[in-house]
């Protein structure tokens, strides 16, 4: 993409996710999988129609920033904690297995132990956007099926940010990275305590005086959003850590939903951009090394997350409930491609580690969308008994 050439980039990326977004609607494909093969397709190991992505890497992290404020938006603390203390175990249990035995795949593969503990941790999560969009909303809000899903993806949603946290501050080598980690850790409480002053004494006393003004508002958020994912970047901790600080710090607020539900559509703008840079990045050369361990992750994550979900939810949950919860979460996450994406930036992990972390994500989440679609209540499901808005 050279030099004023970002407005035809766009039309190529936006136009081409169209195209390939119905393709995927018409076959029940995740969204996100068009756009990383809409990347593969005109990056610069495809059609190289797309040459020069680190412009559009830099804006499409503001997607995952706006993704991270959203989630928090989501977490009022009080819900959280109920739900967290329903599935917390199954959780937290079910997350070492998968990590485990990620892990082990990683060495058997010939991964280094940096690279087969970041495999590893890549597959504790579930994709919260799979998991969400394909459950129809009357499971999500009315049914214990949804309670439970959403307290375990709560869950390895917080899991993924310790991950991410730890990774921030670990360049260089685990070893070399304790002091960073220390002085991380102790500026989060002071953060969080800064941002619940913030919203206390200075945002919600602004939104309640001019709440009839929608650009305003609208505004308001973003700014704080963006300025609070600066501020934790300046203390040494990543900018998702501090946009999810500052949407938990407004979950409680009445308005929070409102914002949530205005800013989607600016989130859906940048995250498009972003899972397109992840195809773009995709050195399909690579794949003559990466075709067997991904492969070799995707059959046994979609084995095991069902099996685990579905042995450990079987002592509090009904045998249907359990195993219908294992099915739904046996992929690996959005937050994996992430966390990929920024240990390859931080140098922690080479290309075919990073390319295998990815094409198991891609591959889980096709495998696992139609075993849902075709067996459980979505509201793309392949049976009109079985389709619920």
């Amino acid at each position: 993409m050279e030099s004023g050439s970002l407005l035809f980039s766009f039309f190529l990326i936006f136009s081409g996710a169209a195209v390939l977004a119905s393709v995927a609607l018409f076959t029940r494909q995740p969204l996100l999988v068009a756009y990383i093969v809409l990347g593969a397709i005109l990056g610069p190991y495809g059609m190289a129609l797309v040459t020069d992505t680190s412009l559009l890497n830099d804006i499409a992290h503001v997607g995952i920033i706006f993704l991270l404020f959203l989630l928090g938006l989501d977490m009022q603390p009080s819900h959280l904690g109920t739900l967290l203390k329903r599935t917390a175990t199954v959780g937290l249990l079910s997350s070492m297995i998968f990590a485990l035995t990620g892990y082990g795949i990683g060495l058997a593969f010939g991964f280094t132990q940096q690279e087969a503990l970041i495999t590893g941790a890549t597959m504790m999560f579930s994709s919260t956007i799979i998991g969400i969009k394909l459950l129809p909303t009357t499971v999500l809000h009315h049914k214990h099926t949804g309670e439970v899903l959403v307290s375990l993806l709560l869950l390895q949603d917080l899991l993924a940010i310790l991950v991410l946290l730890l990774l921030y501050n670990l360049e260089g080598g685990f070893a070399n990275s304790q002091s960073d980690i220390l002085m991380a850790l102790a500026a989060l409480p002071l953060l969080i305590m800064a941002a619940y002053c913030a919203v206390r004494f200075v945002l919600l006393p602004l939104m309640a005086r001019f709440d009839r003004f929608h650009e305003y508002m609208f505004l308001l958020a973003i700014g704080w959003c963006l300025g609070f994912a600066e501020l934790a970047h300046s203390l040494n901790l990543s900018y998702e850590i501090g946009a999810f600080i500052a949407g938990v710090s407004l979950a409680t607020s009445p308005i929070s939903q409102y914002i949530a539900i205005n800013l989607k559509p600016l989130r859906d703008f940048f995250l498009v951009l972003f899972f397109f840079s992840i195809g773009a990045s995709f050195n399909l050369a690579l794949w003559n090394q990466v075709w067997i361990p991904s492969l070799v992750l995707t059959a046994v994550c979609m084995l095991i997350k069902p099996a685990t979900f579905g042995l450990l939810l079987k002592r509090n949950e009904s045998k249907s409930t359990a195993w219908e919860v294992g099915f739904r979460l046996g992929q690996t996450s959005e937050f994996s491609i992430l966390i990929s994406v920024l240990a390859t930036s931080q140098l922690l992990i080479g290309s075919v580690a990073a390319h295998v972390i990815q094409a198991t994500a891609i591959l889980t989440l096709i495998f696992s969308s139609y075993i849902v679609v075709f067996n459980f209540e979505s509201p793309i499901a392949v049976s009109e008994k079985l389709r619920r808005d």
